[in-house]
């Protein structure tokens, strides 16, 4: 398994303006053996079982803000330093029974390079010579459409007209979002874990995305950055493969934290957010980018209410990545070919209102096994007294 080379310190992940953020989650705590929904405040990290045993209970309190900024009494776990090094326990993914969803194909230029995988059925020495025939003539079509919209009809007819149409900008400027899901509830892993890739893909890429927080009711509550973790050979292969593109052991990193919103802190300054992504290779490689939240085709209050709705319901609430527009295509491996990982990669995610979501690249077999599920968890806490 490969070792991060470097310890992670708080403020390392921390948002730069931390001492005004609400920020809660979940660390496994040596000392109450266990996980636990937890509140950091001033370098230290707070039980707050408590108050709700788990994180998603935790979030469907409608006070929630003003009990945690009032509240006096919380005990101590340890510092974030600890539980980054591991002496206290370990950080883990800020989600627990809620159901991990995505929404794909939300930004233009993720649009392009979802259709050139499908032109190119997963072959990435195809994509260079696709992308230099499409670029052209979608992305002048698709910048600054609204899904949905008229001008987003036009586009359809006249891109049909050109044989160019396609199942992603059907969810992409269609009326319906592509919303899946990511990961199973438990299965996410956290900031400072390995990531894992499936050992048998060969062109495959993070997704740096802002994940909502969203209660059973359909509030935003906060949120937090993730790495939809992708396999575009897969899918490229056909979308039916869209599953084990997505979901593999560890594929799916959450974190830091979940941002309340608040007064210092709102849905409105999610939507302003540019997101930046750095992957630094053992090799000496390093791929840089920034995907403005600005840039979105669909508002975040859409893709909410088209997850969420009366002909689907999350009674113990969702975490929802809103999507991305990186689909790397800095060579790596030689020309023509593209990006995709290497075993070792360091993969940071940032914006400087959520922090940094740091992980390293590792294949899926070889990244520890997930093996604390939902019954595992209903144990522990019923072990501790907590239901």
């Amino acid at each position: 398994m490969v070792k991060s080379e470097t310890m992670l310190r708080a403020q390392s992940i921390l948002p730069q303006d931390a001492d005004d953020a609400l920020l809660v989650g979940r660390v496994w705590s040596k000392a109450a053996n266990g996980p636990c929904p937890v509140l950091y405040r001033s370098g230290s990290i707070f039980d707050l079982s408590p108050l709700a045993p788990t994180l998603s209970g935790l979030l469907e309190h409608e006070d929630l803000v003003a009990r945690l900024r009032t509240a006096t009494d919380l005990n101590a776990l340890g510092t974030l330093d600890q539980f980054l090094d591991g002496s206290a326990g370990d950080l883990l993914a800020p989600a627990d029974l809620q159901a991990v969803k995505a929404a794909g194909v939300t930004f233009a230029d993720s649009m392009l390079e979802r259709v050139i995988e499908e032109q190119a059925k997963g072959d990435p020495l195809r994509a260079q010579e696709i992308r230099g025939r499409l670029a052209p003539v979608l992305g002048d079509n698709l910048k600054g459409v609204v899904a949905g919209s008229e001008k987003a009809a036009e586009v359809k007819k006249l891109l049909q007209e050109l044989g160019l149409w396609s199942q992603y900008l059907e969810v992409g400027i269609g009326p319906d979002a592509e919303i899946f899901t990511k990961a199973q509830p438990m299965s996410s892993v956290g900031c400072g874990a390995t990531i894992g890739i499936h050992p048998k893909s060969d062109w495959n890429n993070p997704e740096p995305e802002v994940v909502l927080a969203v209660t059973s009711a359909g509030r935003i509550v906060g949120a937090t950055l993730g790495n939809d973790v992708n396999l575009r050979d897969f899918e490229g292969r056909s979308a039916l493969l869209l599953s084990k593109a997505k979901d593999n052991n560890a594929s799916c990193a959450i974190g830091p934290f979940i941002r309340l919103f608040d007064d210092h802190f709102t849905l409105e300054d999610v939507k302003q957010a540019e997101v930046s992504l750095d992957v630094q290779g053992s090799d000496g490689f390093r791929m840089t980018g920034l995907s403005p939240m600005a840039a979105i085709s669909r508002s975040p209050e859409d893709l909410v209410g088209q997850l969420l709705n009366d002909n689907h319901q999350y009674p113990d609430g969702v975490v929802f990545f809103l999507g991305t527009m990186f689909a790397p295509v800095k060579d790596r491996r030689g020309a023509g070919l593209g990006f995709t990982h290497e075993i070792g990669d360091r993969v940071e995610i940032s914006t400087p209102r959520l922090g940094r979501l740091i992980n390293w690249v590792e294949t899926s077999d070889r990244c520890p096994k997930w093996s604390f599920g939902l019954g595992a968890f209903m144990k522990n806490l019923a072990q501790r007294g907590l239901l």
